[in-house]
């Protein structure tokens, strides 16, 4: 609940927009960044304007083209973003961080538990692959998400929209054996009681089911934590909707805005 205080405490004073990274979150998320090379043309624009541009695109849900003229060339900064989307480098920075938080909070770098959901958006005429979700209704992508017990986000990984949870969850799973091996539990709803999911590693799946009289909506054990992480990465408008024609791209400004949380929290600790 937004109170004076937590107003207060979370309000962003930049010269510029509300997106711009402080001069404290820019210490937090530079080192993370590749260097600028030794040999060739030397950078035209900073990467902290790229930064800048990137999280503007992500939080207010515009076009590439239609970036405000004080940002790099539109097309500047969507071939950095492209170059990172190939590399990795925004899953590489969430990694990281994830690490640096969890370190700050006091807990083990490595997570033992996590909690795993989707969420199904609707896709738009960008085209891409996407599918039909008979149980939410909708013709688009689903987000399938790893989340620690805090709802740092551990894995991000969109696919169409008609691939069941049980088919999703278990390759979810799997991958995340290399980089959090130390996860033993993970907390999932009746969608993921399937051998598919539960025989995927070696990883004790516990199904959290809904109460014996629930009607709608309910708070549920450890379910809220990854309902409210798709809450937080939902503020940002580039992901009301899947705009994205690649899956790649759909990824990347997942994690991207994982990144945004992550660099802000870490900044406001500091």
């Amino acid at each position: 609940m937004w109170t004076p205080t937590t107003r207060e405490h979370y309000r962003r004073r930049t010269p510029r927009y509300q997106t711009d990274l402080t001069d404290a979150e820019w210490h937090v998320i530079e080192p993370l960044l590749p260097p600028a090379k030794k040999m060739g043309r030397p950078r035209a624009w900073p990467l902290r304007e790229i930064v800048n541009a990137i999280f503007y695109v992500l939080r207010g849900g515009i076009a590439w083209r239609l970036l405000p003229s004080d940002f790099p060339p539109w097309s500047t900064v969507y071939r950095w973003f492209a170059a990172w989307r190939d590399a990795g480098l925004f899953e590489t920075i969430n990694h990281a961080l994830l690490m640096a938080d969890r370190e700050r909070a006091g807990r083990q770098a490595s997570p033992s538990a996590a909690i795993v959901d989707s969420q199904s958006v609707k896709t738009t005429e960008a085209g891409g692959p996407r599918g039909y979700d008979a149980g939410k209704k909708i013709n688009g992508r689903k987000r399938h998400a790893l989340v620690d017990t805090d709802g740092r986000a551990l894995l991000i990984e969109p696919h169409a929209a008609n691939v069941q949870d049980r088919d999703g969850g278990g390759p979810l799973l799997a991958s995340s054996r290399a980089l959090f091996p130390f996860v033993e539990r993970v907390f999932a709803d009746a969608a993921y009681d399937h051998e598919r999911v539960t025989e995927a590693t070696t990883i004790l799946v516990e199904i959290v089911r809904k109460l014996p009289d629930q009607v709608g909506f309910a708070v549920l054990p450890r379910r809220w934590v990854v309902e409210r992480f798709f809450a937080w990465i939902s503020r940002n408008r580039r992901l009301a909707k899947d705009f994205e024609a690649t899956i790649a791209s759909a990824r990347a400004f997942l994690y991207a805005a994982s990144v945004m949380l992550l660099v802000r929290r870490i900044a406001r600790a500091a």
